[in-house]
């Protein structure tokens, strides 16, 4: 059985940081593009981050950029959400999945709370 399992999250001030990470099992996912995602409260999820199967090219939703930073370890089939200078607005459960994501791969999610 295919799992992504999403950790790391919790309830930090504005400003602070958090690292996110995403153990992947059942498969590898090494050659997987891969990519976070989160949904706010009363909102539709959306895209944070991707990454590719190498490592080398990154991608963000411009309301993250500069200050998070997406990374993959294949060799432990997993990827990291490392949030910086966070913001209230980034309130959120945060997901991984593949990108494009595949439906039967959602997890449950990790809550990340930013107060202000």
């Amino acid at each position: 059985q295919v799992q992504l399992v999403e950790s790391g999250g919790g309830l930090v001030q504005a400003g602070g940081s958090l690292r996110l990470s995403c153990a992947a099992s059942g498969r590898t996912f090494s050659r997987d593009i891969m990519g976070w995602f989160r949904q706010a409260p009363g909102k539709e999820r959306e895209f944070v981050a991707t990454i590719n199967w190498s490592g080398d090219t990154t991608y963000y939703a411009e309301f993250v950029k500069g200050r998070f930073t997406i990374s993959r370890d294949n060799a432990k089939n997993a990827v990291y959400l490392q949030m910086n200078s966070l913001k209230p607005e980034d309130t959120a459960v945060y997901y991984c999945n593949t990108k494009p994501p595949i439906a039967r791969y959602w997890g449950q999610g990790t809550q990340v709370t930013v107060s202000s």
